[in-house]
């Protein structure tokens, strides 16, 4: 659900609004604003530079070094950002007061922007994907954090995380054994849900959709769909959804801010 974390009232709108989704993973950085597209950035390996580790398991870990990762990324817009835009920002289910003050300040130092709003990373993803109308199963899998929820009337009903991902077993026998275990199990959690058990089942029985940067990883969800039992889909350009997503409820944000 979109919430909103700050708004400067009685300020006048910018010459050219501007609408500005922002995806922070562990792994990359995306940024896309409306007339300029996605610009983005793979975060250095460990220990490679001051900037390794800025975002950790969905959480700001060094909001310096996250700061200068966006400063830098938005130099890659061919046009500058005006003054004021609307920005959108994911953030992973379940995160708590304290990461969402984090996420709260880096984004109001690097973009100054007149509102501030926060949407669960799934349903950016669902939004960017153009998933159909209907109770939908969906699987965000990034570096470091995987992501099992429900949608359904557009908003998150059950959502389960682990802090596992793709990088976690880089380099070994099976590097995604670990990330397809964890989507088996949540969406097994998921589906015991105590509430909205109708819409569970509807979703379940839709099979699952798979975004983030596991969606483009090769076999990946034939697999998952072995070991869950469910069928796999993955919308084009799956690690670009949630930021697509993003974008797209930051420009509905700023044409409902407009008509007022």
């Amino acid at each position: 659900m979109l919430t909103e974390s700050s708004e400067i009232a009685d300020e006048a709108m910018p010459h050219e609004p501007a609408a500005v989704g922002v995806d922070l993973g562990s792994a990359h950085t995306r940024v896309w604003a409306s007339g300029r597209g996605t610009v983005h950035a793979a975060n250095p390996a460990p220990g490679a530079t001051q900037w390794a580790g800025a975002v950790v398991r969905g959480r700001i870990a060094d909001p310096e070094a996250t700061r200068m990762v966006l400063s830098g990324l938005l130099y890659g817009h061919r046009r500058p950002l005006p003054a004021g835009v609307v920005v959108v920002a994911c953030r992973p289910v379940g995160s708590d007061a304290r990461a969402e003050l984090a996420l709260r300040d880096v984004m109001t130092t690097v973009f100054e922007p007149a509102r501030l709003l926060f949407i669960d990373s799934v349903r950016a993803a669902a939004i960017g994907s153009g998933a159909a109308p209907g109770p939908l199963l969906i699987a965000d899998v990034g570096a470091h954090v995987t992501e099992v929820a429900v949608l359904s009337g557009g908003l998150v009903v059950a959502a389960e995380r682990r802090d596992v991902g793709l990088h976690d077993h880089a380099g070994g026998p099976d590097a995604d054994a670990a990330v397809i275990a964890a989507v088996t199990d949540l969406i097994g959690r998921v589906r015991r849900h105590p509430r909205h058990g109708q819409a569970i089942a509807a979703a379940v029985r839709g099979g699952l959709l798979l975004v983030g940067g596991g969606a483009t990883r090769p076999r990946l969800a034939a697999r998952i769909a072995g070991a869950a039992g469910v069928p796999v889909r993955h919308p084009a350009a799956p690690h670009l959804a949630a930021v697509r997503g993003a974008g797209l409820a930051a420009l509905a944000a700023l044409r409902r801010g407009a008509m007022r």
